[in-house]
């Protein structure tokens, strides 16, 4: 008899690696890596799109505020699907979601290239955001089921390092692209690097192990997310400058709390929640959280700052962009290096802690020193050194405490408060400067840039704090409790991996 699954069972069937892979002592290391394509191509894309506005603008004969929509349906789309799309993949698995994102996230590129009309280019981006969610819901998961449990700190300092390259590179890449071939081959370029990764992620890749099951979705639950991020993104870009009446922005506030609360206590009657609210309950995981939602704040805030203050001193884009690599250079430096310059013994918490400080400290320099050229290289490239340390030793932490059949929703939740912290970080230092503008001086002037500055200082005390509350004992990666001396980093035998998985 044949016992050969039929379509839908092909479609929702995991494969294992080969032999030959999963035997290999370093079949981890190819599966981190083969990670990184995603990380790395979701951060390009986040810092690319931005360059193409003025040809948008021109091509389609569209308004600012129009245009603005490529990212803004991105942006949406993918924080109100991180959290559904770690859910899901716990059920059906991770690598089957993760490799069914970049395929949509690659088909969905090459449309956005060969759009004939602004509304098609936005529809698809996103169509673009739910290839996304569904890699960035996976992508940590991935890394942590995969690599040593001694191993997952760097692990996942190799993932952050791959995604601040993509940022580096955003600038770059893009301006070359946009200036040499045309704004549509900001979208082609996804092309060939999707088709890669997901020859690499078919064989590279390990299948889940451990899954919940299936037993229906919260819609309900994703309708009241997505209205609740929706309606705290739009209320903050219509306050930012958008001729929007005072009563509508309100309205979306109140939208996002009402939307909020109704997706909390949807959360705890559901049969089958989008989200366990015990898994944030937890000491470690709800400072986790805020503590990545303010460090990608904190990221990105400055990338949307320094290009107004040089543009207001006279610089070329050029400088800028040279003046802006420094942040990411700093963060892949430190992700990378932390672990060979740093004290074995040192937990994660200290270095969350030692992380946090140096870029509270870096961004409360911006409120004294000149906001020129050298100053400003000087001060970015602490804050990413800062950022750098801090991001790996706290998505540990947060990971260590969710139980590993739960890790493709804590995963969600991870990326979920890094895409709340991009979105934020360019909503609220926009609001800055804007507000900055209307009652602190002149546009782009220092007074201006002072306000925004003060935001990210705020906001990286925050990210203090919830380092400094974190946990004292270390937590066992993928078991959701704490664990003994001996598994600090670095120490102890090998335990069971993901490096065994088929």
């Amino acid at each position: 008899m044949d016992t050969r699954p039929g379509w839908p069972g092909l479609l929702l069937h995991e494969r294992a690696r080969p032999d030959a892979v999963r035997r290999r002592p370093y079949a981890w290391r190819l599966a981190v890596a083969t990670v990184c394509f995603g990380a790395f191509m979701g951060q390009l894309d986040a810092s690319i799109v931005t360059l193409t506005y003025g040809r948008l603008r021109d091509g389609f004969h569209a308004s600012p505020a129009a245009v603005e929509w490529v990212s803004l349906a991105y942006l949406l789309v993918l924080i109100a699907l991180l959290v559904p799309a770690g859910r899901l993949s716990d059920a059906y698995g991770r690598k089957l979601l993760y490799l069914y994102g970049f395929g949509v996230f690659t088909a969905a590129s090459a449309v956005c290239g060969l759009a004939p009309s602004l509304l098609t280019l936005v529809l698809f981006r996103g169509a673009q955001a739910v290839g996304a969610a569904l890699m960035q819901a996976n992508s940590v998961a991935l890394v942590t089921t995969s690599a040593p449990r001694e191993r997952m700190r760097a692990a996942l300092g190799i993932q952050a390092a791959a995604q601040a390259l993509g940022l580096a590179l955003g600038p770059t890449v893009g301006g070359v692209l946009v200036s040499t071939l045309g704004w549509r081959w900001v979208f082609f370029v996804n092309v060939p690097i999707g088709v890669v990764a997901l020859v690499a992620g078919h064989y590279l890749l390990p299948r889940t192990r451990e899954r919940r099951g299936g037993g229906g979705f919260d819609w309900p639950g994703l309708a009241l997310l997505g209205a609740a991020t929706g309606g705290v993104l739009l209320g903050l870009s219509a306050a930012s400058g958008l001729p929007v009446p005072g009563w509508a922005v309100v309205s979306l506030f109140v939208l996002a709390a009402a939307a909020g609360w109704g997706f909390v206590v949807r959360q705890g009657r559901a049969a089958v929640p989008l989200l366990d609210l015990a898994l944030v309950r937890g000491r470690t995981i709800l400072f986790g959280l805020a503590g990545a939602l303010s460090g990608y704040l904190v990221l990105f805030g400055p990338l949307v700052l320094v290009p107004v203050v040089l543009a207001g001193s006279g610089s070329s884009e050029l400088t800028t962009g040279l003046v802006l690599t420094a942040l990411p250079a700093g963060f892949a430096a430190a992700a990378t290096g932390a672990d060979r310059v740093l004290p074995r013994r040192l937990s994660d918490r200290g270095r969350c802690v030692l992380g946090a400080g140096a870029f509270t400290a870096a961004t409360a320099a911006l409120l004294v020193v000149p906001l020129t050229v050298g100053p400003l290289a000087v001060v970015l490239a602490v804050v990413g050194l800062g950022l750098g340390t801090f991001t790996p030793a706290n998505n540990a932490m947060i990971m260590g405490a969710v139980p590993r059949e739960a890790s493709g929703t804590g995963g969600g939740l991870v990326n979920m408060a890094r895409g709340l912290g991009t979105a934020l970080g360019v909503a609220l230092v926009t609001l800055a400067l804007h507000l900055g503008t209307r009652y602190g001086g002149a546009g782009g002037g220092t007074g201006t840039a002072r306000w925004a500055v003060a935001v990210l200082v705020g906001v990286s005390v925050v990210a203090l704090a919830a380092a400094w509350a974190g946990p004292r004992t270390a937590v066992r990666p993928g078991g959701g409790g704490h664990a003994g001396p001996d598994l600090r980093s670095g120490s102890g035998g090998r335990p069971g991996s993901g490096a065994t998985h088929g």
